[in-house]
């Protein structure tokens, strides 16, 4: 497992790219709390031209890495998950893995499977896509930060200001969905 994991690729190997969906250039933000360290999903939101948003939830593509019935296969499936405690995690991949190349780190390529689906004003999903990807997450918030933003924390604001209209979108959205 260990082997196979210190095989892993530390970036996302040009030969990977063929026929992903590439939003490298989409503003994608991962939000989890301040101590994760295995950032495995993200999300994107803009609107199309004909109004309605295209939410984008993006998860690490670790099948692409994690090849059935290898030794790394066998071990995830013997954990089962991650294991949280008060003062550290056990990840159900190595480290290498978990906190390296399947994590959607700030301002790197990362390959991704991605849900588009297009979402219209009364909140319905009128269209949707799942497809392999190539993300380059723009910035890793917290939850904290995230809500400081909506609320105009000054200092927050000034660190994320290409993020504003994203998460007030984000918020009215949340409010039609509900």
């Amino acid at each position: 497992v260990l082997a196979e994991a210190q095989a892993a690729p530390q970036a996302v190997e040009e030969a990977a790219l063929a026929g992903r969906l590439d939003l490298r250039d989409r503003t994608i933000i991962t939000i989890d709390g301040a101590s994760s360290k295995d950032l495995d999903d993200a999300v994107s939101l803009e609107k199309d031209g004909r109004g309605r948003w295209v939410l984008g939830v993006h998860i690490a593509d670790v099948s692409h890495y994690v090849t059935q019935g290898s030794a790394l296969d066998l071990e995830a499936w013997e954990r089962g998950t991650s294991v949280y405690f008060a003062d550290q995690v056990v990840p159900m991949l190595p480290r290498e893995l978990s906190n390296g190349i399947c994590s959607l780190n700030e301002g790197v390529e990362r390959l991704t499977l991605s849900c588009l689906m297009q979402v219209d004003r009364s909140g319905k999903v009128v269209k949707g896509r799942i497809a392999p990807s190539v993300i380059r997450s723009r910035h890793r918030m917290t939850y904290t930060e995230v809500t400081k933003l909506y609320e105009r924390d000054e200092e927050t604001v000034k660190k994320y200001p290409d993020l504003i209209e994203m998460v007030d979108t984000a918020v009215r959205l949340t409010k039609i969905l509900k």
